[in-house]
């Protein structure tokens, strides 16, 4: 079964079946003159959860680090939420029936309105959400929650879901490893299982309906599979891989302090892509120079208000400082047209967000991009800080842009306020109009960053259930390799350096090509830079340069992507062994 790995690593063993079943809740009337005391019972069961989210808060804090406590941080804000409380108080009175009847009608609804969003990070929290429930539930009812640290042989847990507090009560010498039914790579579990390094499938849709309790399982968190019942010589093959698995990342581990660099010499910087703090450990952990892309649109979603501009900045200062001395790449929110579905939950202030992309959204209401622009601009003095714009497609709006920042600094400098006079200032190329102007753009900007997802959907004129059928070697498209070339040669006649961060910049077997037509930066997912850089060690300038020359005459995609493959296994036979596609 094909699911998506969220924690690394290959495990073998017994399934223990966690039941989807909750409790029993109880629903009965109540007359009004009990709704008072009713009340109180509900208040004192969210009082006592709260206490008992704050002890196990403290003990992660101790044994894990704050980053990983701040989760449960977050169930608290879930308790704290008035309107929740006052909801459910408001509906005890007007139905006079039962608090926990009432509360978890509440919970679920919100809960169901998370999960039914075409967004990964928005589902995940509908898992927070049903845990507290939980935690209120049991001090109401009396169902004690035992975790799963009461498990004393080694299992690999099988569930239709986890929620964070089952994963930190999870115990490394029992539990091997775990596989749901549902969960993205973004949701809290999945941080909690890379933070204690248990292997981990989630999104695999019914895997409780396939697995017997005791059936052998394979879970493979590193290509997101799970094997269930395998036999003998499935079983010989993985436990195989496992052994060179472990040997593969032991070499990972020397490679992580060398320098990105090609066989003679030349310097090449690999950063990473990220979505939420929480991904820095992991980021510096493989070896990355910076941060290439952080994503900033969940400050944004599932929210009644517009985040302010102190709670940006104190998010960015903290990435600077964490990342330091390497750069951060913040690029503004690109929220709009078919990056998020209409029905998101967005501020109010945002709503016409929901008809065009990125760059135009800014123009309908600059004011909320000025605070954002203010937030970067503030804390680009704790570190190297850079600032860039997504989906620019003409030099129009590339201007209307700087006029903005350049009203966010006559503010912050009339205010007092210290900011980066001198913050550097890119543009992102993903559509074919950018592609063609990048001369008349490049002097306007310190660098380019081309997003090869968006490029390769506009370029090839696939809209969004097109996208899903493209071929994985789309990127390697003729079309899309001149494309690419353009811009590299336009910006370095302009004197400015060009990254890739799309998915294609993580492709072992592009790399070569990419650094051959002269490519700045690669940025990717953290967990990919440490092949990039074994591929990037092994070669020189001098046969990069001719594989992109080869490549660029080529036909078609399939024909690129092949040949590159060979010239891998040429290069670096050992990169991509463990790794298969």
């Amino acid at each position: 079964m094909k699911g998506t790995g969220v924690s690394p690593g290959i495990k073998v063993g017994k399934a223990f079946l966690l039941s989807r079943e909750g409790p029993f809740i109880p629903r009965w009337r109540i007359s009004r003159g009990e709704v008072d005391r009713e009340l109180a019972r509900f208040e004192r069961a969210v009082d006592h959860a709260k206490k008992r989210i704050i002890q196990v808060k403290d003990k992660i804090s101790r044994e894990m680090g704050e980053r990983y406590a701040d989760i449960f941080g977050a169930h608290l804000l879930v308790l704290e939420d008035i309107s929740l409380i006052e909801e459910t108080k408001q509906q005890v009175r007007e139905r006079e029936m039962n608090a926990e009847y009432i509360f978890v009608g509440v919970l679920e609804r919100i809960a169901k309105k998370l999960s039914a969003l075409d967004d990964e990070y928005l589902g995940g929290r509908s898992v927070d959400i049903r845990d507290v429930g939980k935690r209120v539930l049991s001090n109401m009812i009396g169902s004690k929650r035992k975790g799963l640290s009461h498990i004393k042989e080694e299992v690999i847990i099988v569930a239709h879901d986890l929620s964070p507090s089952d994963t930190a009560t999870m115990r490394k010498e029992t539990i091997l490893a775990f596989a749901t039914d549902v969960g993205g790579k973004a949701s809290h579990t999945a941080i909690m299982a890379r933070a204690i390094e248990i292997p981990a499938v989630v999104g695999l849709r019914n895997i409780t309906e396939e697995v017997g309790e005791d059936d052998t399982v394979i879970v493979d968190g590193t290509e997101g599979v799970v094997i269930i019942n395998p036999d003998e010589e499935t079983l010989v093959k993985y436990q195989k891989k496992d052994l060179e698995l472990k040997t593969y990342e032991k070499e990972f581990e020397d490679s992580v302090p060398l320098p990105a660099q090609t066989r003679r010499g030349h310097q090449v910087k690999l950063s990473a892509n990220i979505e939420i703090l929480d991904e820095i450990p992991l980021v510096l952990s493989h070896g990355a120079a910076g941060i290439g892309l952080y994503r900033t649109e969940f400050f944004y979603i599932n929210r009644q208000k517009l985040p302010t501009e102190d709670e940006h900045y104190e998010a960015y200062k903290s990435i600077v400082e964490k990342m330091a001395p390497y750069s951060v790449t913040i690029r503004t929110f690109d929220i709009g047209g078919d990056k998020f579905i209409s029905q998101l939950q967005l501020p109010e202030e945002m709503s016409s967000f929901r008809d065009f992309r990125s760059i135009r959204s800014y123009l309908a209401q600059p004011e909320i991009l000025k605070v954002q622009l203010r937030a970067i601009l503030r804390a680009a003095v704790h570190g190297e800080l850079r600032v860039m714009y997504p989906m620019i497609s003409r030099i129009e709006e590339l201007r209307a842009t700087k006029e903005i920042l350049d009203t966010a600094k006559d503010e912050l400098r009339r205010s007092g306020i210290r900011f980066n006079e001198r913050i550097r200032v890119g543009a992102m190329i993903e559509t074919p109009s950018a592609v063609m102007t990048a001369d008349i753009l490049a002097k306007e900007v310190h660098f380019f960053s081309i997003g090869t997802n968006d490029l390769v959907q506009y370029s090839l004129a696939a809209d969004r259930v097109d996208e899903q059928r493209l071929q994985p070697y789309e990127p390697v498209h003729p079309g899309i390799l001149r494309l690419i070339k353009m811009v590299i040669d336009t910006a370095h006649r302009e004197k400015i350096p060009v990254s890739i961060c799309g998915e294609m910049a993580s492709e072992p077997a592009y790399i070569p090509i990419l650094l051959g037509m002269g490519l700045d930066e690669f940025s990717m997912s953290a967990i990919a830079i440490p092949e990039a850089k074994r591929v990037i060690r092994a070669i020189t300038m001098t046969e990069a340069k001719r594989i992109a020359r080869k490549c660029l005459t080529m036909s078609t995609a399939e024909e690129v992507d092949r040949y590159a493959r060979e010239k891998l296994k040429k290069i670096a036979p050992d990169v991509r062994q463990y790794y298969q596609r």
